[in-house]
């Protein structure tokens, strides 16, 4: 046989050590197993779908016309209902069974649910990580007896055990200076008579981790605002850029002569500033001078006039200024609001600080002072930042009619303060301020309807486009510590119950 004969008889052999002839082989069988499993399923279905038609087929189903018998309500016809049209908010109170699914469990218990009846919470902090809001600030407005100083007090003592601390930055009748020591925080009382200072000068609490140059910068920048606020709320006007310089130059002759100044030192150097300065200082600072006198020599005086004699602790579980027994001057109060923001900016700037209520109650009080209203507004501003929740009381929305005149900047402060506010609570309001209470928040028709029927506790609560119908709880040692009407109650039980 020839080398060419015994080449084609060879059998080829693949890499493997295989022939071509194992290969197919493999392949057939392959094949027929997948068709034989493919054969088996088709088997066990129709296997299944005969033996659902058998049982179907014993099955005795109603006949359209229903039961034969007397009882069985036949009829030759059909039963057949017209669709029902209408809009989805007729609709959605219509459909049975319908409740609003509620914030969730977790944040500080409030009370029940009217519509749902389930638990209420609310947690500002929660809310934003949530993403439900966006800003953690409070609007709560209500009539006298309706029951929002309650539920101002709940909101804030409830989150304590939680971590969180309280500031209120003004309480003009002193009823949270006994919550104040119930917590185990301080309560400040300012008043003519009485041994309590407050240097407006103070350096405040240094925040942790900041250097010694960025620290004098912030206090001497604080202690300049702070001072030319307290002279635009005396004089009743902005400072003059003449009286500007007069006042920075003063300030720092001032610090420069002493590590603890007050403001008597910064009159002083007003009048008569030092020798190497221009000598027209003194008569470019001479309104201001006088003015800032009216804080340590005049009608205002005994308040701000030396070193102070308490101090703004941001470690404690809560800080109230009682504002009690200077509630007759205006102006007064404007300043001690004025020199008690300058010490709580420090403890909110601290990056350490945890998260705070800052609460403002009477605030239309507060917010009719121009210096006032713009700290206010860079606190809301900044409230995310700052790690805080500001929570603004008011009685009436009508009172933001004595915030400036119509279209100035202050009721345009006063108007954004209420507008970023995303947490609207709103309790009992009187017919003649449903109008203008649902346009300063943005109520609707259904909402503003709810206003007047609200019972004691009852608040209408609209977080961002949701809206509950609350009753706030209280436990019987809160109702005892938050109560209003000691003063009322107390004398009437005389002629309704004579034993007591």
């Amino acid at each position: 046989m020839s080398n060419r004969d015994r080449t084609r008889s060879t059998v080829l052999i693949d890499l493997a050590g295989t022939t071509r002839r194992d290969r197919r082989q493999r392949q057939r069988a392959a094949r027929q197993l997948l068709a034989d499993a493919e054969e088996t399923r088709r088997d066990l279905a129709r296997q299944e779908r005969e033996q659902e038609r058998d049982t179907s087929s014993h099955i005795d189903y109603l006949p359209a016309a229903g039961e034969p018998g007397p009882a069985a309500l036949r009829s030759g016809l059909r039963l057949r209902l017209p669709a029902h049209q209408d809009t989805s908010a007729a609709l959605r109170g219509l459909y049975p069974f319908l409740a609003e699914g509620g914030l969730g469990a977790e944040g500080i218990f409030v009370g029940q649910d009217l519509y749902s009846g389930a638990s209420f919470v609310y947690d500002p902090w929660v809310l934003y990580q949530r993403g439900l809001i966006t800003a953690p600030n409070l609007v709560l407005a209500g009539i006298v007896g309706s029951g929002k100083s309650a539920l101002a007090k709940a909101l804030y003592t409830r989150s304590i055990p939680f971590g969180r601390r309280v500031y209120v930055a003004a309480d003009p009748k002193g009823e949270h200076t006994p919550i104040a020591r119930l917590v185990g925080g301080q309560a400040i009382i300012l008043g003519h008579g009485m041994n309590t200072r407050l240097n407006p000068l103070d350096e405040g609490t240094r925040p942790a981790g900041i250097d010694d140059t960025d620290w004098f910068a912030q206090v001497s920048a604080r202690r300049r605002d702070l001072v030319g606020a307290l002279c635009e709320t005396v004089l009743g006007r902005p400072l003059s850029p003449v009286e500007h310089t007069a006042v920075d130059v003063a300030l720092r002759q001032t610090v420069a002569e002493t590590p603890v100044p007050i403001l008597p030192m910064v009159v002083d150097r007003i009048l008569q500033p030092h020798a190497a300065e221009d000598p027209r200082l003194a008569e470019d600072g001479r309104y201001v001078g006088h003015a800032l006198r009216r804080l340590v020599g005049g009608d205002l005086a005994g308040l701000f006039d030396g070193p102070s004699t308490v101090s703004f602790d941001p470690t404690l579980p809560m800080v109230s200024l009682d504002l009690s027994r200077v509630t007759e001057n205006s102006t007064l109060i404007s300043i001690l609001m004025t020199c008690s923001s300058a010490w709580m900016e420090a403890a909110l700037m601290d990056p350490h600080g945890g998260q705070r209520w800052v609460v403002y109650d009477e605030a239309w009080r507060l917010m009719s002072h121009p210096s006032l209203l713009r700290r206010m507004d860079a606190q809301w501003r900044l409230s995310r930042h700052y790690g805080i929740a500001n929570l603004l009381i008011f009685h009436k929305l009508s009172d933001l009619d004595n915030v400036g005149d119509q279209g100035s900047a202050m009721r345009s402060l006063a108007s954004s303060l209420l507008a970023n506010a995303e947490t609207r609570i709103i309790y009992r309001q009187t017919a003649d301020q449903l109008g203008i209470t649902a346009d300063a928040l943005g109520l609707t028709e259904t909402e503003r309807a709810l206003l007047p029927g609200l019972g004691t506790g009852q608040g209408l609560w609209r977080i961002r486009e949701q809206s509950f119908i609350v009753q706030h709880q209280l436990h019987a040692s809160e109702l005892a510590a938050f109560d209003t009407t000691t003063r009322m109650i107390a004398n009437s039980r005389k002629f309704t119950n004579p034993e007591a």
